[in-house]
């Protein structure tokens, strides 16, 4: 958006500038229909219809992941300034871990909850993604890839939570983007996407997510 002001010298000293919002709302499931599959949205493979649900829980809308052998994401897109806006924050809770899963391991590769950042890069390859995982397992901090690196993995949580509390994340998806694919432009987003999954080790996972932001620093 661009702020334009005019300043008249007779008016005295110029206005201060407009405040930009300190979060732009990318995703809070609130006019979706509870019970279905939100709109905006698109899963990579038409079976994701049934693994992603908007439920709602004292008055807060969610999208709650539930997958039986199924590895399908679903995606929104979504453009903003990464420049203006670098921090992508939302909230999640892991509700059931795939049974054996180990994001180290390309045979065990399942996630109770994942969050992407999907940038351009190509149509027979698809995007570039930074992905954010909370891994039953794997050491958070720990750098993975995937995808011939076109996905570059974080884990953000690691373990079970002692409660079923919703977590609430915000991370600078722009210093992350640059530091893991060696760039040094600022990219224009395509979108976000989520994934819980259980095919690789053929269980069950579950997870919820709600409240996309892009913020500012």
């Amino acid at each position: 958006m661009t702020w334009l002001g005019i300043v008249i010298a007779t008016l005295g000293p110029a206005p201060a500038a407009a405040q930009l919002p300190e979060c732009l709302t990318l995703e809070d499931f609130a006019k979706a229909k509870v019970g279905e599959f939100p709109p905006d949205w698109k899963p990579r493979k038409d079976a994701g219809k049934d693994v992603y649900m908007v439920m709602e829980e004292r008055g807060l809308h969610f999208l709650h992941a539930a997958s039986k052998g199924l590895g399908i994401q679903a995606a929104k897109q979504a453009e903003w300034d990464l420049e203006q806006y670098p921090m992508l924050a939302w909230s999640w809770r892991p509700r059931e871990f795939p049974k054996g899963g180990d994001e180290r391991d390309s045979r065990t590769n399942d996630s109770a909850l994942a969050i992407y950042l999907l940038v351009p890069y190509s149509r027979i390859t698809g995007p570039k993604a930074v992905k954010y995982v909370w891994s039953e397992k794997v050491p958070v901090g720990t750098h993975l890839n995937s995808n011939y690196g076109l996905t570059q993995v974080l884990v953000l949580r690691s373990g079970r939570p002692d409660k079923d509390d919703w977590v609430e994340e915000k991370v600078n998806v722009l210093a992350d983007y640059k530091r893991f694919f060696g760039e040094s432009g600022t990219p224009t987003p395509a979108g976000i996407a989520v994934l819980t999954d259980g095919d690789d080790t053929r269980s069950s996972a579950q997870g919820d997510y709600a409240n996309f932001r892009a913020c500012r620093r």
